[in-house]
């Protein structure tokens, strides 16, 4: 059975240099040089190749680690996003039956983005990660509104990514630990999903898929929280004047991928919500490392050969448009 992920993360030395010398660093670059996540991200060769096979994956769709470009002076961001876009376009070049990437976005250069979408599709990448908000702009800014109708024009699905949240709400809500307990309470364990959820929410909430209907947005970790309270979120519909409720926005324009958490209790969860054609593959790549037994393992769950199907390889080589 084919299997195609699509949040194997990666690095540049040149950016990981730019955005430790931005003032007050994103915390979270902390993970990226744990053990040997630094080796592993800068790797767009034989070490990756040898890593998917262990594991059974047949294609890696290649997206930047966080935080992406988004915290760098506009001018930056321009430039280290264009010659991200560019390296990963030659990684893919370079193994096409294994390789195909997402794009990365200048979000702190509003009126550049949409342009650099457009440049990134015509180089092959099937789709763009981002982040919630770029400095203290949301995404669904108004500034970002030619971004989602270029993405949806171009068939680009939207991947949103978690990052660390502000320093006014890790202020607020995520410190009075010691050091690596408050990273750990903003990032992996709590914060990181909480600051996704609500990017997503606030772009239902923003109308964006009543004016783009044919934008596809993807969110991690089963939901990223989101799809656990639907319930609630669908109350929102009425007060925000949409058109329809929340969760049918949930069920039409959003793809939910695993991360690399390969628990049945989430996968049936999110089966409630939803169906198997808005799930997706991945092992959110270098920091979750699934055995190939634990994949197989996994699949067990669902229900039949076609659904299995659809979560390995089918679901996203429709969606991503790949020919495989």
């Amino acid at each position: 059975m084919t299997l195609i992920a699509i949040e194997e993360h990666w690095i540049m030395p040149e950016l990981t240099t730019a955005l430790k010398a931005v003032p007050h660093p994103d915390e979270s670059l902390f993970f990226n040089e744990m053990g040997d996540h630094g080796q592993r991200l800068e790797d767009l060769g034989d070490g990756r190749i040898a890593a998917m096979d262990a594991q059974g994956i047949d294609v890696s769709i290649l997206a930047l680690t966080p935080p992406g470009t988004h915290p760098l002076p506009a001018d930056q961001a321009v430039r280290l996003s264009r010659a991200a876009n560019d390296m990963a376009a030659a990684a893919v070049d370079g193994n096409p039956g294994r390789f195909r990437a997402l794009s990365t976005l200048p979000l702190s250069a509003p009126q550049h983005v949409a342009g650099e979408l457009a440049r990134a599709a015509g180089l092959g990448h099937v789709g763009t990660m981002v982040y919630g908000r770029s400095g203290d702009r949301f995404l669904d800014d108004p500034v970002y509104e030619d971004f989602f109708a270029a993405a949806a024009e171009l068939g680009q699905p939207v991947f949103i990514h978690p990052q660390i949240p502000s320093s006014a709400l890790r202020d607020a809500s995520y410190r009075g630990f010691d050091d690596l307990t408050d990273l750990g309470l903003a990032t992996f364990g709590w914060g990181w999903h909480l600051d996704t959820a609500t990017a997503a929410l606030r772009l239902i909430l923003r109308g964006t898929f009543d004016r783009h209907p044919q934008l596809q947005i993807v969110l991690g970790h089963w939901g990223e929280l989101l799809l656990f309270w639907l319930d609630r979120a669908d109350s929102l519909s009425r007060v925000a004047h949409l058109q329809r409720p929340v969760t049918d926005y949930i069920r039409s324009n959003f793809h939910i991928t695993s991360s690399g958490m390969f628990n049945p209790a989430l996968l049936h969860h999110v089966l409630s919500v939803t169906t198997t054609d808005r799930l997706l593959f991945s092992t959110d790549y270098p920091f979750q490392q699934p055995t190939r037994d634990e994949i197989t393992a996994f699949l067990g769950h669902f229900a039949s050969d076609e659904d299995r199907r659809k979560f390995s390889s089918a679901n996203a080589a429709a969606l991503f448009g790949l020919d495989l």
